[in-house]
């Protein structure tokens, strides 16, 4: 018997979604094929024409959209209201088509008399992207967009939980009529995947998840020498100052907090206000988490959909349970249908007088929940930001861009945000220190990150 793959929507348990895993021997002649396609690929076809493609698939992807936002909605709960991923996904493949010329242009160091010096950026090869469910376009498209670029050709095994979503991009680009071969959807288990990375025919291996999902990863390319690129946990803070725009910091960090159902890579997980704003700020934001609907997610007046599985939702219930017995305070309290153990329904919740003895402000969260914490001065929200394993963004609200990039300066992380969170600027970088990972996609740093350097120094015949 076939063995299958069975994605389970939140919204109500049913298997929405079935599909058979690859066999071996499929997943060799993928990778026999990508192979072979990408040397032509490589050697063929211009950053120029290349782009033309990928627009093509982009808009491909684009008029798919209506079906795409309910598909997604049974698949990882997320509400309809919002439309998709098709703004942030639009952005970023445009970004990173535009700036590949300049991107990928050859490095000529300093005029040397006698000598032709110059320095190339050569595709890797093929690279494997293990895509997550929590934005599931999003973060594929990271890697997939710019390694195609840049002259690789991509492998891809999407999240079970978002088993179709892997096909729409497989959808999009044939119907771009990107070469056969330079993209490939393939569904596969954890031990397959583990035998492709440890087989060396792969060179780069793209993955967001899991900090364990990494180490396992980091494992099994284990004395391959391929690259990594890992983005895994992170705990990320914010620090409200004397100074900031308090309804605008509210607003914002309420949304950056709860949006995605809490399951945002860099969502706000915990907060540090200052003293003197303290009280006024959480006033303020427990008012407006007070305005999430939670609910079907197939619902237009939804603004909060389930978590992806019940499992999450009881690690969130978990916390907050450890969190009150050790003296927090919840604000919230909401009365929502299905809120229950073993639900992946689940109502947001703001706890105060919270520390970091506390799994809530120490352990990801991904989920609906957030910790507020009172500070004295700058010197105690830095050293409280950087109390943590993790390092992907941290965002300032001040209306002093100097004082925020000094504090920045000091925080260990990825990112640093000023009046605003939950962003991916394509134009810069995004990376995480400590547990959180390695490597960096998006702006020029990502493109070098798919390519390896290779120099040229030409001496003339004397």
């Amino acid at each position: 018997m076939t063995e299958t793959v069975k994605l389970k929507s939140p919204i109500d348990g049913s298997v929405y979604a079935e599909r058979p895993l690859a066999t071996d021997r499929e997943i060799a002649a993928a990778v026999d094929r990508a192979k072979a396609a990408q040397a032509e690929w490589a050697a063929g076809t211009t950053i120029a024409e290349r782009g033309k493609y990928l627009l093509a698939f982009l808009d491909a992807l684009l008029a798919m959209n209506d079906e795409i936002v309910p598909e997604l909605a049974w698949q990882m709960g997320r509400p309809v209201r919002y439309g998709g991923e098709k703004g942030g996904f639009e952005e970023r493949t445009r970004y990173m088509v535009d700036i590949a010329e300049k991107a990928l242009a050859p490095f000529v160091p300093e005029d040397r008399p006698g000598f032709r010096r110059y320095l190339r950026r050569e595709p890797l090869g093929v690279v494997f992207t293990i895509a997550p469910w929590n934005y599931p376009y999003l973060t594929a498209g990271n890697s997939i967009v710019p390694a195609l670029m840049a002259g690789n050709a991509v492998i891809l095994k999407h999240a079970a939980q978002t088993l179709l979503v892997g096909e729409r991009f497989q959808q999009a680009f044939d119907k771009a009529g990107l070469p056969k071969g330079l993209f490939q959807n393939l569904v596969m288990s954890h031990d397959q995947t583990e035998v492709l990375l440890s087989s060396g025919k792969v060179d780069h291996c793209n993955f967001t998840g899991s900090v364990a999902g990494g180490r396992a990863i980091e494992k099994a390319a284990a004395g391959t020498f391929m690259s990594l690129g890992l983005e895994l946990g992170g705990k990320d803070p914010a620090y409200v100052l004397p100074d900031a725009k308090l309804d605008h910091a509210v607003a914002n960090l309420v949304d950056g907090a709860f949006y995605n159902t809490g399951q945002c890579c860099c969502g706000i997980e915990r907060v540090y206000v200052h003293e003197k704003v303290y009280d006024d700020f959480v006033e303020g934001f427990v008012a407006e988490t007070r305005n999430y609907v939670v609910g079907n997610p197939l619902d237009q007046g939804t603004t909060m959909g389930p978590m992806a599985q019940a499992r999450f939702a009881d690690f969130v219930r978990e916390q907050k349970a450890e969190a009150l017995r050790k003296g927090a305070t919840a604000h919230i309290g909401m009365q929502v249908e299905g809120d229950r153990e073993g639900s992946p329904y689940l109502a947001p919740e703001v706890l105060t007088n919270v520390d970091h003895q506390m799994s809530v402000m120490r352990e990801e969260s991904f989920g609906p929940i957030v910790g507020i914490m009172k500070v004295r001065d700058d010197e105690e929200a830095i050293q409280l930001m950087n109390d943590s394993p993790y390092g992907l963004t941290a965002s300032i609200w001040t209306t002093d861009t100097d004082h925020a990039a000094a504090i920045g300066d000091r925080i260990e992380t990825g990112t640093v945000f000023m009046n605003r969170c939950d962003y991916v600027d394509p134009g810069l970088v995004w990376t995480g220190i400590k547990d959180t990972g390695k490597g960096g996609a998006m702006g020029v740093v990502g493109y070098h990150n798919l390519t390896r350097p290779k120099s040229y120094h030409l001496r003339e015949a004397i």
